[in-house]
């Protein structure tokens, strides 16, 4: 049985590398520890990279710890060079701002920042980096700092050892100012723990230092592992582009997908990471599972519990209808209310006719696109390959009627098992 927060962290996957781990893990025992990581504000949302360090702060405040959050409007005008080729393209303060508004909706999905004893904040470090000035920064962090120690790193060494690439003195000072975060939050809100992927390894550790320099604090660090698909690729990152939280850049329903695509051998991993359930249940789940991939039981229940998270329970519920129509099943009409009908829209073929289509299916598959020639038309209507909103057309004589457009400007076409297409009604005045 676990009972110490970093071991549940360790068994869950979050925890690669920690400092000091026993002194970490006697802290965790003996108070309530306040952690911290930081996000970049580079987009106004975040994807699924970003998931294991948010859930990471989620399982600790669930065990009992405090949770802060840095958007990082200051570092955020610099962009972390850590493990990058090449500089960032530099925001505005404005865009910054923007994007921390949506990332903070996003983070709402996943802690508590009201109503709880240990509840989660979120700061800017915009506020105080600006008030610094440049002979402040070097004579109250800069000092600590030797150039050897800096070009030491990783990150810094791979630009200098490679003559097409370079590194800023703007990227090589990154490394202090989050330094200074963690000083900054030992100081003010007596946060003992900071976390982040393994490329904040070198970061965190410079954060470390200096807090024991400065303060004489005891703080820690640990460091979240680097998923990657079986193709050696970044975890969330498909051919289409990341996955983002954001509903209006990537879909509930092809959120929902994304972790129905999960491989078997990640499964158990991902589960521990990216859901709440218990470790027994999920024993059970996997051991279910193998006993016939095929049904893909654990990839639908991951799927089903980070949606809702991320979207809620409704979101849940249209992502998953619209799976089951998408893939074979079968549907009743009136179910396709227009929340149902963007998404089926948004994920099929379309065309679009206009009012006073032709209501013979066969002139109307073919004046749509749907059909390239009335001949194709009429074999699949033959052989019972054509649905109509889910209802089989068995008479190509039989007419398409008012009442058969959904939401008032779609009809929802099936050829065969999984080929879908979607017709757009458009009235002459709209044009």
């Amino acid at each position: 049985m676990l009972n110490n927060t970093l071991d549940i962290l360790k068994e869950r996957g979050f925890i690669e590398w920690c400092s000091n781990p026993e002194e970490l893990k006697e802290l965790f025992s003996s108070e309530t520890v306040t952690a911290y990581v930081g996000f970049d504000p580079t987009a106004s949302s975040l994807h699924v990279g970003h998931l294991i360090p948010i859930m990471g702060l989620a399982w600790l405040q669930k065990l009992g710890h405090r949770p802060i959050c840095i958007a990082g409007g200051g570092t955020g005008m610099i962009g972390d060079p850590s493990f990058k080729n090449k500089e960032r393209v530099l925001l505005t303060p404005e865009q910054i701002d923007d994007n921390i508004a949506g990332i903070q909706k996003q983070l709402e999905h996943f802690m508590y920042f009201e109503g709880t004893e240990n509840t989660a904040i979120i700061v800017n470090n915009y506020e105080w980096l600006n008030s610094m000035t440049f002979l402040e920064f070097l004579r109250d962090v800069g000092k600590y700092f030797t150039i050897n120690y800096m070009i030491a790193k990783d990150h810094v060494r791979s630009r200098l050892n490679d003559p097409e690439k370079s590194i800023s003195f703007t990227e090589f000072s990154y490394s202090l100012l989050q330094a200074y975060d963690f000083y900054h939050l030992y100081v003010e809100y007596g946060c003992r723990l900071q976390m982040g992927g393994n490329d904040q390894q070198g970061n965190i550790v410079s954060g470390i230092e200096l807090v024991r320099r400065k303060a004489g604090g005891d703080v820690f660090g640990g460091t979240n592992p680097l998923l990657l698909n079986s193709s050696g690729t970044k975890f969330g990152k498909t051919e289409e582009g990341a996955i983002w939280l954001d509903p209006s850049r990537t879909s509930p329903y092809r959120f929902y997908q994304f972790w129905i695509n999960t491989e078997d051998e990640n499964i158990e991993k991902l589960l521990k990471l990216f859901t709440f359930l218990d470790l027994d249940e999920i024993d059970e789940i996997v051991i279910r599972h193998f006993k016939d991939p095929g049904k893909r039981i654990a990839q639908k229940k991951l799927a089903s519990e980070i949606t809702r998270i991320v979207h809620g329970d409704e979101a849940l519920k249209t992502a998953r209808r619209a799976s089951e129509i998408l893939f074979g099943g079968s549907f009743d009409p009136s179910e396709l209310d227009s929340a149902m009908v963007d998404v089926l829209s948004g994920e099929v073929p379309s065309g679009s006719v206009l009012t006073g289509f032709p209501s013979n299916p066969v002139d109307l598959l073919v004046a749509s696109g749907c059909c390239k020639s009335k001949g194709e038309a009429r074999r699949l209507i033959k052989g019972g390959g054509i649905y109509l909103n889910g209802t089989r057309i068995s008479d190509e004589a039989l007419p398409v009627k008012e009442k058969d457009i959904l939401a008032g400007e779609h009809i929802f076409f099936r050829l065969g098992k999984k080929r879908f297409y979607m017709i757009q009604v458009e009235h002459e005045d709209s044009k």
